[in-house]
């Protein structure tokens, strides 16, 4: 039974032969005419997308990408030890690299738009999220590689690796001169580039693919010295900015939650708050009665109960505050800016209390409707009185009054009709779906 189970997982029995699966890698290592000229577009559309900030488009440009090639063949050529491989995919790693960033800077350099939005962001601050997305990445493509049976695994492993976003994010790093930029976003496609092909090393060992073995035993442990180097080398930054994330949030979640159970005060709105996790600090500006000096020792003093004791509390009494102020037109605007707030605050209450306001008649009026249609009808057991949208195949829609009325025995037509009727008037809605069970 236990032999059984676990020859589930064995992958030698629909392994592609070892020459056909080294000459499907080898097919897609080199860049020249048309896999260049498609790199060369979809570094464009890449570019595009981190520009306007499309998620769907980055995915596009991700899909079109030959960018796997070369990098699955350095993993394989040093898993066979096959030294012209390793020079014709490294040399053509570095030709794509090249030409995708002169690429990307290009376009950064011409695009009007400079802004740097959520999605060039998230590829310059890589962790070791990253890290292990880009092993099993790495995984999952060389191993639906050397399957007989290919499936739609590539297309998937290059969305979820993501080369091209962080070659066109350090594109953007160089044309507006942003270095941190291009440091991260850099270091995070050197990172999918070791790891897919550590995955694919590793792969083409465990499937025992023929072995090119080098002149001198010397030699074969000194290229393993090196990979393990590069692979260490490159996961300790990692594993610090996946610490540092961690960290952060941690942070965030407690700030969130101490400002949410102790940052209510009597008479006063709280119009903003700023949690900066690196340095500690958490900022709140309020609106309304000047807070005393013992209150906010007294809410520093909780801070402990949340594990924030070496934090800064920064406590800014919005109009108060403004009293400060160097300069008036500062004055005004902060005013403005606080009376603004405080407005839309106040129409918000407003809203939510009307809409209880509205809950609680429709509650009243059910009750009321069921005591006058009690004493006409006998037999009425309940009575649900509401509002609804009605919806049309044309996408309009329109509200309407609803009732549902239960009886225990059944009306006839008619006597459905006159309560029909009867309700319409009573309430005075013409447009009112009479519901009789």
């Amino acid at each position: 039974m236990t032999n059984t189970f676990f020859s589930k997982f064995s992958l030698h029995n629909e392994r592609e032969e070892a020459d056909l699966i080294v000459q499907n890698i080898e097919k897609g290592v080199v860049f020249r005419g048309t896999n260049l000229w498609i790199l060369i577009f979809a570094i464009f559309i890449a570019s595009l997308g981190l520009n306007v900030n499309s998620t769907a488009v980055i995915i596009g440009a991700m899909l079109i990408s030959p960018l796997m090639g070369p990098i699955m063949g350095l993993g394989l050529s040093v898993g066979i030890n096959d030294l012209p491989l390793l020079r014709k995919s490294f040399y053509n790693y570095m030709v794509a690299t090249g030409v995708a960033l002169a690429t990307s800077t290009f376009f950064f350099v011409l695009s009007p738009l400079n802004e740097a939005h959520s999605e060039i962001l998230a590829r310059t601050s890589p962790t070791i999220y990253d890290v292990l997305i880009a092993l099993f990445g790495g995984f999952a493509g060389i191993i639906a590689t050397a399957s007989k049976h290919k499936g739609n695994v590539i297309p998937g492993v290059a969305i979820a690796t993501a080369l091209m976003p962080p070659l066109c994010t350090a594109g953007y790093g160089l044309a507006t001169l942003k270095l941190s930029f291009f440091v991260g976003a850099f270091y995070l496609f050197i990172i999918n580039t070791v790891f897919i092909a550590l995955a694919t090393f590793l792969t083409s060992r465990f499937l025992q693919l023929p072995y090119k073995h080098f002149p001198d035993k010397r030699s074969d442990v000194r290229a393993k010295r090196i990979i393990w180097l590069v692979v260490f080398l490159t996961i300790i930054p990692s594993l610090y900015f996946g610490y540092d994330m961690v960290q952060q949030n941690g942070f965030r979640k407690k700030a969130d939650s101490f400002i949410s159970a102790e940052g209510n005060f009597p008479n006063d709105y709280l119009l903003n708050k700023k949690i900066d996790p690196k340095n500690r600090v958490i900022t709140l500006v309020y609106g309304g009665d000047v807070i005393s000096a013992a209150a906010i020792d007294n809410l520093k003093l909780k801070m402990k109960n949340f594990g924030l004791e070496k934090t800064e509390l920064q406590v800014h009494q919005g109009f108060a505050y403004l009293s400060a102020t160097n300069t008036a037109d500062e004055h005004k605007e902060q005013t403005d800016r606080l009376s603004l707030l405080l407005e839309d605050k106040d129409r918000r209450m407003r809203l939510l209390q009307t809409k209880i306001d509205s809950l609680l008649s429709y509650t009243r009026l059910s009750q009321q409707l069921y005591q006058e249609l009690k004493v006409q009808h006998t037999g009425l057991q309940e009575a649900i009185v509401g509002t609804g949208k009605k919806e049309s195949s044309d996408s309009t829609s329109k509200p309407i009054g609803l009732v549902v009325l239960n009886f225990s025995q059944r009306k006839s037509a008619l006597e459905k009709s006159k309560i029909e009727k009867w309700l319409r008037v009573r309430l005075g809605r013409n447009d009112l779906k009479v519901i009789i069970e």
